[in-house]
């Protein structure tokens, strides 16, 4: 061995070490930390933290890109996905913020990556886990819940809490949760109709529902429980049985309250005749051609008085003779 063969080749690592100028502190920026996919109903949201530099006055930018199973990385564009991630200054990127109906086909496989990027400088990739929209997204309830009260039911019609596109694919079943205010909850289900009828319930009585979906995929065998309503309450109407009752009890009511009045107005009247006659009574009257006189004294109310009162002659319309037999003529005679 020569040892000494080593030293040229140590002082030439040395040497060029030394000739290498200082690192840049902005040369690899950091990563965006914290990346997380929010999958909501339709909702396909990408969000992140900022990437903050202390010593730069430029905005920093982030630059997003997904890919399918085996297939190569596509920038996120207008053109690929319908919405624009590439160097953009915000730190979320909405991938159905064109329509419900854009983002990713609910049935892929995706993948996404995120980096920082300033001028010329960038920082490494951040590669999310995939995911499958049918199997990770969150259900939310049902929406535009409508309840109609109806003869001893509630009638329930809502939509469902997003749209699916190919129902050979996945669909949704509902579930209804009732019960009577103050009472136990009842649970009635799976429908596949946006429309419910919770029949067969007690007539006037406040009951209280929450309606729930459950997204079925049936390539996966995959079932996605979804999130309940808000809890509303109805009164339910009377059925044509409670009806008929109302209108019998409404009757006998009335005839008997009918009756126990006339009754009273009877039993009183028989009790306070007296007072009531006297309330009732004509008070006397003074004669007209006395009112007259007591107006003015100078009238002759005294002839006219004492001609009213003299005696008129008899008139008769016709004179009939009457003859009795003699016989009923002396029972006549000895009667007098």
């Amino acid at each position: 061995m020569r040892p000494t063969r080593l030293w040229p080749l140590l002082l030439g690592v040395f040497a060029a070490a030394a000739a290498a100028p200082p690192s840049d502190p902005l040369s690899q920026l950091p990563t965006p930390q914290h990346p997380k996919i929010r999958l909501y109903n339709a909702e396909q949201v990408l969000s992140w933290e900022p990437v903050a530099l202390s010593n730069s006055t430029r905005p920093v930018v982030y630059r997003v890109q997904f890919k399918y199973t085996d297939s190569e990385w596509f920038m996120t564009d207008i053109m690929s996905i319908g919405v624009n991630c590439t160097q953009i200054t915000a730190t979320e990127c909405d991938f159905t913020a064109a329509s419900p109906s854009a983002g990713f086909p609910m049935d892929f496989n995706v993948t996404l990556r995120l980096r920082a990027e300033l001028g010329a400088l960038h920082s490494a990739w951040v590669t999310m886990p995939w995911f499958q929209h049918y199997r990770n997204v969150t259900v939310g309830p049902p929406e535009n819940i409508e309840v109609t009260p109806g003869e001893g039911s509630l009638i329930i019609r809502f939509s469902s809490p997003f749209d699916i596109a190919d129902a050979s694919t996945a669909f949704f079943w509902y579930y209804v949760r009732y019960w009577e205010k103050g009472g136990l909850q009842q649970v009635k289900g799976p429908f596949r109709s946006n429309s419910i009828s919770l029949d067969n319930l007690k007539p006037f009585r406040v009951y209280c529902l929450q309606v729930q979906a459950q997204l079925l995929w049936n390539k996966s065998n995959i079932f996605r429980l979804g999130h309940l309503s808000n809890t509303s309450c109805y009164e339910t109407m009377a059925d044509a049985s409670t009806e008929l009752q109302q209108v019998i009890l409404i009757s006998v009511g009335t005839f008997s309250l009918l009756s126990v009045l006339a009754g009273a107005c009877f039993f009183l009247v028989l009790k306070y005749r007296g007072l009531i006659k006297y309330w009732f009574h004509t008070p006397p009257s003074i004669p007209l051609q006395i009112e007259e006189y007591l107006k003015d004294p100078t009238q002759p109310i005294l002839e006219v008085l004492d001609k009213d009162s003299s005696p008129k002659d008899d008139v008769w319309d016709s004179v009939s003779i009457i003859s009795f037999p003699e016989k009923e003529q002396d029972d006549v005679l000895q009667t007098l």
